[in-house]
C-alpha cells in the first residue's frame, strides 16, 4: 500500500483528498457555478474560516489562508471526529476505542472525515482584519458517501421529501438572546477538563430590564446593536427587526422568510457572528435559555413555518379569502403533525438541561402544553392567519438548538400530518417533557426520531445527551441545589459555549 506524500503548501494535494469533489460528484450545477465565483473572489480575502454544525448546534471550524482554500474548495478538508463524540461539556460520550455502537466504522480511533465546502454559503465577513471569509461545509466519509452523523444532511433529506410532493417549506426566524458586558474575570480554565467546564464568563447586566420594547432600553445597547444590525444586513441576512425584550439586555432578532436550508444556515451564521461581533467590543452574547444571573428571564426561539406549492406558488396554509382565525385544511393537518409528534421530537428543539427551565408555568408566554390557537402566544403553536401570509409559529424551541435538527424535526412532523390529512385532535395530546431526561426517554422510544435522523445519528445523539444529563444528575446528587433554581452546573456548561 502506498501513501500519499506530503505536498508543498497550497498545492493541489496539500489538503483533503485530491479532486474529492469531482471524483464523487458532490456538487450540483449551482454549486459548481458558485465555486467559480468564489475562486475569483479569493484575492479579496486573506483567511477563510471553514465551518460545520456539530450535533449540539455549535459551529466547529478551521481557518486557512486563502491560497490553501483554493485546494480545500475542491479537495475538502480533513476534520477530527471529536465534535461528534464529545458531549456539551467535552466529556467523551461515544467510546471511540472499541465498538461505538453507532454504526459508523470511521469513528473508531476518532478517525477523520472530509468536510466539503458548499460554495453557495461563502461570505466575506464585514469589518474583519485580516480580511476573513466564512463558508459552511457538508460532512462526508472518506469513500465519498454523506456522513451519517451530519446535521445539515438531515434537513436536506427532509426538504427533498417535500419536493417529492411539489412543496417547499418556508421558515422565519425569531430569536431571543442576551447581551451582557464582560467584566474581566478569569479565563475559565480553573477546574476545566474533559466533562468539567470551568467558570463561566464574568459579566454584568447592561440595563435593568422589565420594560418590554422600551425605546430607552434599546438605546442603552444601541451602540452595539445598531452596528450589529448593519453587519447582519451586510452578510445578506434578511433582517426584519432588532428589539429589546423583557430581561436585562435581552434582545430579540427577527428575519424574513427563507427556504428551510437557507434559514438553518442563516441561524448558524447569525449566532456565530453575533458572538464574534460582541466579543470584539468587550461584550458577551449568549443564546443559553436562562443564565444564572439576577433578574434574567428565559429566552426562546420561535420558528415561523409555512409551505408553498412549487407548482402554483400558493401558500398551502392560506384559506380562501382574507378572513381571520381560519386556515386551510392542509394547514390544520400540518398543525396536527406538529402536535402529535411534539413530545417525542421535543429533544431536537430543546436539547439542553437548561432549556426545560423555560417550559414552566411561571414563564407565562412559554408553552407548557401541546396545543394550538389563533393569535395566542400562550399556545405551543400560534397560528397567524391572513390570506397569503397565513403561517404557524411553534414557540417550543430554545435559541441554542441545532438549527438543522430543530427545523428538520418540525418540518418532518408537519409533513407527516399534511400527507395524512388528519385534523388536530380534540382530546389532549401528551404533555411536553418537563426535563431533558424525560425528553430523552421519549426521543429514545420514538420510531419517527429514527425515521428522521437515521439509526446512527439517533444513536449518537442519544449517547451525547445521556452523557450530558447523567453528569448533571450526578452533580445534583452531590451538591443538592435548591429545587427549581438554575444551577451553577448549567451556567458553567452553557453560558460561555452557547
Amino acid at each position: 500500500m502506498t501513501s500519499r506524500p506530503w505536498s508543498l503548501h497550497g498545492e493541489e494535494g496539500g489538503v483533503g483528498s485530491p479532486a474529492f469533489v469531482s471524483e464523487f460528484g458532490l456538487w450540483d450545477d449551482r454549486q459548481a457555478a458558485a465555486a467559480e465565483q468564489v475562486e475569483m473572489r479569493l484575492d479579496e480575502v486573506d483567511l477563510v474560516r471553514i465551518a460545520f454544525c456539530d450535533p449540539h448546534g455549535l459551529a466547529r471550524s478551521k481557518t486557512v489562508p486563502a491560497d490553501v482554500f483554493r485546494a480545500v474548495l475542491r479537495n475538502g478538508m480533513d476534520f477530527s471526529a471529536g465534535p461528534l463524540i464529545f458531549d456539551t461539556g467535552h466529556a467523551v460520550a461515544v467510546d471511540f476505542l472499541a465498538d461505538t455502537g453507532v454504526g459508523v466504522g470511521e469513528l473508531l480511533g476518532a478517525g477523520d472525515f472530509v468536510l466539503v465546502p458548499d460554495p453557495r454559503t461563502f461570505q466575506v465577513l464585514p469589518g474583519t482584519e485580516p480580511r476573513t471569509a466564512w463558508v459552511l461545509g457538508n460532512e462526508y466519509l472518506r469513500d465519498g458517501t454523506p456522513h451519517p452523523l451530519a446535521s445539515r444532511d438531515v434537513l436536506r433529506r427532509v426538504c427533498a421529501q417535500y419536493a417529492k410532493h411539489d412543496l417547499a417549506p418556508v421558515i422565519g426566524l425569531e430569536v431571543e438572546w442576551y447581551l451582557t458586558r464582560l467584566t474581566g474575570g478569569p479565563p475559565g480554565n480553573a477546574g476545566n477538563g474533559f466533562g468539567r467546564q470551568g467558570p463561566a464568563p464574568a459579566v454584568e447586566a447592561v440595563n435593568p430590564g422589565y420594560q418590554f420594547n422600551l425605546d430607552g432600553y434599546y438605546d442603552s445597547v444601541a451602540d452595539v446593536a445598531d452596528p450589529l444590525a448593519a453587519t447582519l444586513i451586510a452578510l445578506g441576512l434578511p433582517l426584519r427587526s432588532m428589539e429589546h425584550e423583557s430581561g436585562p439586555g435581552q434582545l430579540e432578532t427577527t428575519f424574513g422568510p427563507m427556504l428551510a436550508l437557507d434559514a438553518a444556515d442563516a441561524m448558524l451564521l447569525f449566532r456565530t457572528q453575533v458572538k464574534r461581533f460582541c466579543r470584539r467590543r468587550g461584550m458577551h452574547a449568549s443564546f443559553m435559555t436562562l443564565p444564572r444571573l439576577d433578574g434574567f428571564d428565559s429566552s426562546g426561539w420561535h420558528l415561523h413555518q409555512s409551505v408553498t406549492s412549487t407548482k402554483t406558488g400558493r401558500n398551502v396554509f392560506a384559506a380562501n379569502g382574507n378572513a381571520l382565525d381560519v386556515m386551510s385544511p392542509e394547514g390544520e393537518s400540518y398543525v396536527a403533525g406538529l402536535l402529535s409528534h411534539a413530545r417525542e421530537l421535543c429533544l431536537p428543539s430543546v436539547p439542553t438541561v437548561n432549556g426545560y427551565r423555560r417550559l414552566a408555568p411561571e414563564f407565562s408566554l412559554s408553552p407548557t402544553s401541546v396545543d394550538w390557537r389563533f393569535e395566542d402566544r400562550t399556545a405551543m403553536v400560534r397560528v397567524l392567519s391572513g390570506g397569503s401570509a397565513t403561517h404557524v409559529e411553534n414557540r417550543v424551541g430554545e435559541s441554542c438548538a441545532n438549527p438543522y435538527l430543530s427545523i428538520a424535526a418540525q418540518l418532518y412532523a408537519g409533513l407527516e400530518g399534511l400527507t395524512a390529512g388528519t385534523a388536530p385532535a380534540r382530546t389532549p395530546y401528551p404533555a411536553l417533557p418537563g426535563s431533558l431526561r424525560e425528553a430523552l426517554d421519549a426521543f429514545g422510544a420514538s420510531g419517527p426520531a429514527e425515521n428522521l435522523l437515521g439509526k446512527p445519528l439517533k444513536t449518537c445523539l442519544t449517547m451525547l445527551k445521556e452523557s450530558e444529563v447523567s453528569r448533571f444528575e450526578e452533580w445534583c446528587a452531590a451538591e443538592r441545589p435548591a429545587t427549581g433554581e438554575v444551577t451553577e452546573w448549567e451556567h458553567r456548561e452553557y453560558f460561555g459555549a452557547y
